[in-house]
């Protein structure tokens, strides 16, 4: 199937160009539908974008070849740096420009970044979140550092030659949830991440840990107040640092999230506070695994992404980590049900010491985003009609039943039919606005799902092109709603076993292959068959329907 895949993702500009990536072995570790595969795109001192001496023009060439790189390798989130230092990267009615753009401080480039992020990622069908650093505001004779002290000298704490916003001070919350409020506002941004919430490790912390945690969680619940109220569907996320606190096994070594920096994300995550966090994990071994475990544990059904400190592979960073021991970090958190984030942007897209290489085989099949259910809003309707003309594949009639602005819509391809919309492999296009697109017409069928904001995903509409070989007529249940006839010429399908699974291709029941099998006990409904072979290979029998006698 991964052929097939990517000689469809080369029909539309929308499709990842999958080729350009490195041919490699897969990875051991299977791939999930739903995974953050994310990025932190760094602005301050033009680390990751926009790079020294470059101009405008090639500013925004820049950025755009560093998305397809980012979307070639299978990432779907990426973190841009929007706030950074008390500055921004848009026009902002509270904070001056940043001014790696124009190349003078407060002074505006003759382009959005932010909105041309935002657009360029959508394009690409990645969600794009903006990174808020927000208790630093950098040296004390720089623009940001001195445009908050004119505007709001009660909020600015020196330690040294930085500075810093007053966690304590409970108008800070207030200032930094405008700063959010006002991106959310402005930008069709997918999420807010906030970077720093926490004391400074320079700050001598003299209440209680308590209390410093009750000042820190106050910043967070005025920010979550401000985004949710102008988008729901806007996520909250922010980076703790990467051990939460000492495990009942394994110590942190004085530096952790809850008690050294009285950064309580997990209780954020549980009261709701948080839809995702990202802890920036950059250790080994006893100081990485047992710390990803824990996290997992305490995700209370929301979304983890382990942050991984890639940068450490540079040897000029002072580690110089081996690619094998990322690697493992990588199967690891996927076993466990985390996603993971790369440290950062441009240590990932040059390739240092194969990561890059790395990463395309490791996310070599696409996935999207895990949905945010604890919302509790319902799903949308599946589109009506699915049509082909010519090779571009049309569809409507979905509904959005969120609230949020717009529909996206991922569509799905497969030899089989139905197509199996729970296989990774079988995704195509993924988060596009559009209700149509260019497809390859030969060999394969296709199914389109609606997605509302919020990720959560509709029922799939199907097109069946080309029944192939593997696909067999529907076997109906016998009169008496207690049995099947399945094929009698077992030596095609090679099976040992038959699955039944729901039309969604939810597994139900495992039974020996023989002629007939029972399924009196199984609920009255609609179920799809699939035999399961010697060497693990499956291939769909077709459908029944249940109906007990009456």
């Amino acid at each position: 199937m991964r052929h097939i895949c990517l000689l469809l993702f080369t029909i539309a500009s929308v499709f990842v160009h999958a080729q350009d990536c490195p041919t490699l072995p897969w990875t051991t570790t299977p791939s999930p539908k739903h995974e953050v595969r994310a990025v932190w795109l760094t602005v301050v001192q033009g680390l990751d974008w926009p790079l020294p001496g470059r101009n405008q023009e090639q500013q925004k060439q820049d950025l755009i070849h560093t998305l397809d790189q980012l979307q070639q390798a299978g990432i779907n989130t990426v973190l841009v740096q929007a706030r950074v230092r008390a500055t921004t990267i848009y026009p902002s009615q509270l904070e001056p420009w940043e001014g790696g753009f124009s190349g003078k401080p407060g002074v505006a480039p003759n382009y959005d970044p932010l909105q041309l992020c935002v657009d360029e990622c959508h394009r690409r069908g990645m969600e794009c979140h903006a990174w808020v650093v927000t208790i630093p505001i950098g040296k004390w004779n720089k623009i940001g550092a001195q445009q908050m002290r004119k505007k709001q000298p009660k909020l600015v704490k020196r330690i040294g030659d930085d500075t810093f916003m007053d966690p304590e001070n409970p108008l800070t919350a207030t200032y930094l949830a405008n700063i959010c409020r006002e991106i959310v506002h402005n930008y069709d941004v997918d999420g807010i991440h906030l970077d720093y919430i926490r004391y400074p490790e320079q700050w001598k912390i003299k209440v209680t840990r308590a209390k410093g945690r009750e000042n820190i969680t106050r910043i967070a619940r005025a920010i979550h107040d401000a985004v949710k109220a102008e988008k729901p569907w806007v996520k909250m996320s922010c980076s703790p640092i990467g051990k939460h606190d000492d495990l009942t096994r394994y110590r942190a070594g004085g530096w952790n999230a809850r008690t050294a920096v009285c950064q309580d994300a997990q209780e954020w995550l549980r009261t709701g506070l948080m839809d995702q966090l990202y802890p920036m994990m950059y250790f080994q071994g006893d100081n990485f695994y047992p710390f990803a475990i824990d996290w997992q544990e305490r995700s209370y059904g929301r979304t983890v992404v382990s942050g991984l400190g890639i940068y450490f592979l540079d040897p000029h960073e002072g580690r110089n980590w081996m690619l094998g021991q990322v690697e493992r970090q990588l199967n690891v958190v996927r076993q466990i049900g985390l996603g993971h984030c790369y440290f950062r942007s441009k240590f990932f897209t040059d390739d240092v010491k194969g990561i890059y290489q790395l990463g395309c085989r490791f996310d070599a099949t696409p996935a999207l985003v895990p949905p945010m259910t604890w919302e509790g809003r319902p799903a949308p309707t599946a589109p009506k009609e699915l049509l082909l003309k010519g090779n571009m594949l049309s569809w409507s009639g979905a509904e959005d039943r969120s609230g949020a602005p717009y529909l996206l819509y991922n569509v799905y391809a497969s030899r089989d039919y139905p197509v199996d919309i729970n296989r990774a492999e079988n995704l195509m296009a993924t988060r596009i606005r559009a209700t149509q697109i260019a497809v390859e017409t030969e060999g394969v069928n296709y199914a389109v799902t609606a997605m509302d904001r919020y990720g959560q995903e509709s029922p799939s509409v199907q097109l069946l092109l080309n029944a192939g070989p593997e696909y067999h007529a529907p076997v109906i249940a016998r009169t008496d709603g207690r049995s099947i006839a399945l094929p009698n010429d077992n030596s095609v399908l090679d099976a040992e076993f038959v699955i039944v699974e729901t039309v969604l291709g939810q597994p139900v029941a495992i039974l020996p292959y023989a002629p007939t099998i029972n399924v009196a006990s199984l609920p009255d409904g609609v179920y799809q068959l699939r035999s399961l072979g010697r060497k693990g290979r499956n291939h769909r029998i077709g459908f029944f329907t249940k109906k007990s006698a009456q």
